[in-house]
């Protein structure tokens, strides 16, 4: 006889509107924003052709000094782990002179000015730069 007794509802949990879930960020502006954040110097994003299919885009900065580059260098990782992203490969962190953080699609340069000038990235990256080549 019990069984024919009519059951409690139970209460429904209240429906709003689901959070939308956070669009996931361009790796270049996370960069961006980041290396400006550390007070990073004279960056320059130059974006790959298709020919090159080792990034997307190459960013280059500078830091003040090895300590400063260090700083930006990690800032940068922590931020990028923070957003998802995996896999970075970083390279020069011992000396801090030059940091390389390769994010797959973007690949970041944070030098001290001094190696920076002396390598010159920017000239040979750049798909403006006049070619430097001697014909003989």
């Amino acid at each position: 006889m019990l069984d024919d007794a009519p059951r409690a509802k139970k209460p429904r949990k209240p429906r709003g509107r689901k959070a939308e879930a956070p669009r996931p960020v361009n790796a270049l502006d996370l960069i961006l924003a980041q290396l400006d954040d550390a007070k990073a110097e004279q960056i320059v994003s130059i974006p790959l052709d298709d020919r090159r299919a080792v990034a997307d885009a190459v960013v280059v900065a500078s830091g003040r000094s090895n300590r400063h580059v260090g700083a930006i260098a990690d800032q940068l990782v922590m931020k990028l782990k923070e957003k998802g992203y995996r896999d970075l490969r970083i390279e020069g962190m011992p000396q801090c002179d030059w940091v390389l953080v390769d994010a797959g699609d973007v690949v970041v340069h944070i030098f001290r000015p001094e190696v920076r000038s002396f390598y010159n990235l920017e000239k040979l990256l750049s798909a403006s730069a006049p070619d430097d080549r001697a014909v003989m």
